[in-house]
C-alpha cells in the first residue's frame, strides 16, 4: 500500500492572512485532478473545543454533521471541497493535553516522566493519523502564526514527519504576508525572510510560499524571496487579494500551484479543472439583479460571526444570478430607539442563531415588523424562537410569553428546555448538536422547497418549543411544518398566509455550497427578489 501524502500549511507574519481558504482551495485543485484528499485544522489553544468561547473572540462555531463544535476553517473546508469533515478534522491543544494527561493517570506510559517530547507530539500525531480516511493526500492546517509559543509543539509534530516519510511524501507550504509600502513605491520581502528563518530554527523548510499580497509580484521579486529563503523561485505563488474568496482556486491554478504539489509529490494526475469556479466568479461578479437582505443579530460587528450564514446569502443570489447585499443590524439598538426608518431600503430580514437575552427584544419586533408588513422573513435557531414568541404574543394572546433562557419565572414558557438538558452543569458540548432528521408535513411551503418529505439538517441549541402549546399556535395560525420524529420537537415552522414566513431551529447555512445553494437560502433569495420587484412596481 502506497504511503499517505500529507500537506502542512503553516502562517506567518500577522494572522488572519487566510489559511483556511488558502488550504481549502489547495484542496479543490486536487480534488478537481482526480484525488481524494482529507482536511484538518490544528489550534494552539487551550480550550478543548470553541463551544464555550465568544464569537467577538473566535467567530463563528461550526459544526459537523456529528455534532462536534469546531472552528470555523472547517466552514471552508466543505463549502469547497467534497472532504468527509468530522470531529477528527479539528483539534486543539487542549484536546491533545487532556487525551495525554487521561492516558498518564490510566497508566498507560508505564511510569515514564510525561514530556512534550516525545509523547505530546506522538499524540498530535496519532490526531493526524486518524483522519486520513484513506485519502491519496491529507492537508493539515496548522493555526496561529509562525513564533507563537502555543503553536510549537504543532510545528515539531509535523518537522517530524519528513523523517518519517521521506521528502517525496511531505509538503510544507507556508502562507506569508508581502506588502506594498506605498511611501517606498515597492514591495517589502524582508516580513516574509523573518518568517520563513522562524520556521528554519525549528527545523522545517518551507518547500513553497503563497505570498499574500495585492499586486502579482514579477519574476524579480519571486527570485530574491526564493533566493533569501531558500525556495525554488518557481515556488513562490502569488496569493493576489482578490474580489470575492471564489477566485482564489483560480489565482493558484493560474500561478501553477497545483502542478508544483503534485510534482514535488512526486503523482501521476489528470489536469486541474477550475471551470466550476469560473462559473461561480461569474455569477458573482457579473449579476443580473440585486437584492439587499437585513440581518438582525447582536454579534453584527464581527462578521466572523456570521461566517457560514454571510456565505449561504451569497450562495442564494449565485443560484439566481443576483448580488446579495448584507446589512447587518445590532437588535440591541432596535431593542433602544424602535424600528424607526431601519428597513425602508431592505427586500426580506433574516435573524440568525444566538445566546443569551441580551438583545432579544429587539429581534422579536423586527419579527412582528416583518410579519406585518408581508416582509420576507427567515429566522434561525434563536431567530426561530424568536418568532414563535412573537406569535404566541400578538396572535394567540399570551402576552407574556417568553423563553425560559431569557426568563426563568414566566408563566407561559413557550420555549422551554429538554428534560434531558436540565441536569446539565457543564456547557461545553451538552446540547442537542450535529446532524438529526426532520419530517416535514405534506403541503407545506417547506416541503415544496426541499421537494421531499424527510431532510437531515445540523444543530445547535439546548432549548425547544414547547409542545403544550402547539395546538394553541395552530389554532391561532401558525403552521408547524416540519418535526423531529424521535421526540416529536418542533423544527419548522411557517405563515401560509405570508409571502415568505420560515423558522426553522437547525441551521441550514452549514450545508450550502456555492455550486450547490441550500434550498431554503435560494428560495428566500428568490422571495426577497420578488419583494424588490413588487416595491418598484408600486
Amino acid at each position: 500500500m502506497a504511503k499517505p501524502k500529507f500537506i502542512f500549511v503553516t502562517g506567518g507574519v500577522v494572522s488572519s492572512l487566510g489559511k483556511g481558504i488558502a488550504t481549502s482551495s489547495i484542496a479543490t485543485l486536487l480534488e478537481s485532478r482526480g484525488l481524494k484528499v482529507s482536511i484538518q485544522k490544528m489550534d494552539p489553544y487551550i480550550n478543548v473545543d470553541p463551544g464555550t468561547m465568544s464569537p467577538f473572540q473566535h467567530g463563528e462555531v461550526y459544526v459537523t454533521k456529528d455534532g462536534a463544535e469546531t472552528d470555523l476553517d472547517l466552514g471552508h473546508y466543505e463549502r469547497y471541497t467534497n472532504a468527509e469533515i468530522t470531529k477528527s478534522s479539528n483539534f486543539t491543544t487542549g484536546q491533545i493535553y487532556d487525551s495525554v494527561i487521561t492516558k498518564e493517570r490510566r497508566g498507560d506510559y508505564l511510569g515514564a516522566t510525561v514530556q512534550v517530547i516525545p509523547h505530546i507530539t506522538d499524540e498530535i500525531k496519532e490526531h493526524i493519523h486518524n483522519n486520513l480516511r484513506g485519502a491519496d493526500v491529507a492537508l493539515i492546517e496548522v493555526g496561529g502564526t509562525a513564533g507563537d509559543i502555543e503553536s510549537l509543539p504543532f510545528l515539531e509534530a509535523i518537522r517530524q514527519f519528513r523523517s518519517q516519510y521521506g521528502r517525496e511524501n511531505t509538503l510544507y507550504i507556508h502562507l506569508t504576508l508581502v506588502p506594498y509600502l506605498k511611501a517606498a513605491g515597492e514591495v517589502k520581502t524582508k516580513p516574509t525572510q523573518h518568517s520563513v528563518k522562524t520556521l528554519q530554527s525549528i527545523g522545517i523548510q518551507p518547500d513553497i510560499l503563497l505570498c499574500r499580497t495585492d499586486r502579482l509580484l514579477d519574476a524579480k521579486i519571486k527570485e530574491k524571496i526564493g533566493l533569501f529563503c531558500n525556495v525554488a523561485s518557481d515556488c513562490v505563488i502569488t496569493a493576489k487579494d482578490v474580489e470575492t474568496t471564489y477566485e482564489i482556486p483560480i489565482v493558484f491554478q493560474k500561478e501553477g500551484l497545483d502542478q508544483k504539489i503534485v510534482d514535488l509529490l512526486n503523482m501521476w494526475t489528470r489536469q486541474s479543472d477550475v471551470s466550476q469556479w469560473e462559473d461561480i466568479v461569474d455569477r458573482y461578479k457579473n449579476p443580473k439583479q440585486k437584492t439587499k437582505i437585513a440581518v438582525v443579530g447582536k454579534y453584527v460587528n464581527l462578521m466572523d460571526s456570521y461566517k457560514s450564514l454571510h456565505a449561504a446569502l451569497v450562495h442564494g443570489g449565485l443560484a439566481n444570478y443576483a448580488k446579495v447585499e448584507i446589512e447587518y443590524v445590532d437588535s440591541e439598538e432596535i431593542e433602544k430607539n424602535g424600528i424607526g426608518n431601519q428597513f425602508e431600503n431592505v427586500d426580506a430580514i433574516l435573524v440568525p442563531g444566538g445566546f443569551g437575552h441580551r438583545g432579544v427584544e429587539g429581534k422579536i419586533k423586527t419579527i412582528r415588523y416583518a410579519r406585518e408588513n408581508n416582509i420576507p422573513f427567515f429566522g434561525i435557531c434563536l431567530g426561530m424562537q424568536c418568532a414563535v414568541i412573537e406569535y404566541a404574543r400578538s396572535m394567540a394572546h399570551l402576552s407574556d410569553a417568553n423563553s425560559l433562557e431569557f426568563d426563568e419565572s414566566t408563566k407561559n414558557p413557550i420555549i422551554s428546555i429538554m428534560e434531558e438538558q436540565k441536569t446539565v452543569t457543564q456547557k461545553g458540548a451538552s446540547m442537542r448538536l450535529g446532524s438529526y432528521t426532520c419530517v416535514l408535513a405534506s403541503g407545506t411551503k417547506t416541503q415544496k422547497i426541499y421537494n421531499r418529505t424527510e431532510i437531515s439538517e445540523r444543530h445547535r441549541h439546548r432549548f425547544e418549543v414547547n409542545n403544550a402549546y402547539i395546538k394553541q399556535l395552530e389554532d391561532a395560525g401558525l403552521t408547524i411544518s416540519g418535526k423531529e420524529p424521535k421526540n416529536n420537537l418542533v423544527e419548522m415552522v411557517e405563515i401560509a398566509d405570508h409571502p415568505w414566513f420560515i423558522g426553522v431551529q437547525f441551521h441550514p447555512e452549514f450545508q450550502s455550497k456555492p455550486s450547490k445553494a441550500h434550498p431554503l437560502f435560494t428560495d428566500f433569495i428568490k422571495a426577497a427578489l420578488a419583494y424588490r420587484a413588487a416595491k418598484a412596481v408600486n
